[in-house]
């Protein structure tokens, strides 16, 4: 069965790098053609293709060890129904500086994507404190503003800057040397490819919920759900409705898999205090 990814382009993102690591482990495992890779220009418009049926997978970042959580992704399979999240995989990222200077002093402007802008904001400031930081919507989109006197630099991925032919001034400029990215892989409910199993792996239960009223306390009692049944929230994260100020969706990551009895009798009694109760995903996390 040959189908299609839709990640963040164009070729040379980290997003790319990811598609690529799990089409190679997914044919591996099943032992058929990889997938075609298509890239789109946001992170938005890369889920909604699955949505629309453009592309049976999307691959994007959904949290950063630095920066934190990728807010499009997350307010996105909020926004959209017809998502799940089916694995997840984590890949390291190093940041290299491309430009055609030949030293960092006349360097003006730095371009790159806000997320690895954060992840090198301390290397920066202690060796760019002059420059201009301007976010581009994608690594690769940063490159197009390289220009040959030396006046500007784009952070991106090693591998971009082969692609390209663009020289590195500086390698691994990430404020810390362990930065990684999660990835979720996303497809439709009722997509038919197959999913090889991760053996020995932990599954998670990732959910997103609103509740009926914004009330001292009111976010205590889903929270004791899952206290009350022993089941570990590795991540919870607010993000706001976009209804009202101080209106806010709630994300979390359960560490239990989403047919256990815990979950389940923790899913009912959610049902009866939160306005609407999301399921976004029930998945294992590829060692890649």
């Amino acid at each position: 069965m040959t189908f299609s990814i839709a990640h963040l382009g164009p070729a040379g993102t980290y997003a790319e790098q990811a598609a690529l690591a799990y089409a190679h482990w997914w044919s591996i495992q099943t032992q058929q053609p990889k997938p075609n890779l298509v890239p789109y220009p946001s992170m938005a418009q890369t889920l909604y293709a699955v949505e629309r049926c453009e592309t049976e997978m999307a691959i994007v970042p959904i949290e950063n060890s630095i920066e934190g959580s990728v807010t499009t992704t997350l307010d996105t399979l909020w926004q959209v129904d017809d998502l799940k999240i089916c694995q997840a995989l984590v890949q390291p990222i190093i940041h290299v500086l491309v430009t055609h200077a030949t030293q960092l002093a006349t360097l003006e402007t730095v371009y790159s994507h806000p997320q690895p802008l954060g992840q090198c904001q301390q290397w920066l400031t202690q060796h760019l404190p002059q420059v201009r930081l301007i976010p581009t919507l994608s690594t690769t989109e940063a490159l197009n503003y390289i220009d040959l006197d030396g006046t500007v630099a784009a952070i991106v991925s090693e591998r971009a800057a082969n692609l390209y032919d663009l020289p590195i001034l500086e390698r691994s400029i990430q404020d810390y040397p362990d930065n990684c990215t999660r990835f979720l892989i996303i497809t439709r409910p009722q997509s038919n490819i197959a999913i090889p199993p991760i053996p020995n792996a932990p599954t998670f239960t990732s959910l997103a919920f609103s509740l009926r009223r914004n009330v001292p306390g009111s976010l205590v009692t889903p929270l004791q759900i899952f206290a009350d049944r022993q089941i570990n929230l590795s991540r919870i994260e607010s993000r706001p409705s976009k209804r009202s100020l101080g209106d806010y969706v709630f994300f979390v990551d359960a560490e239990a898999a989403l047919e256990t009895d815990a979950i389940q009798s923790a899913l009912i009694l959610l049902a009866d205090h939160t306005e609407r109760l999301k399921i976004l995903g029930n998945y294992a996390i590829l060692p890649l």
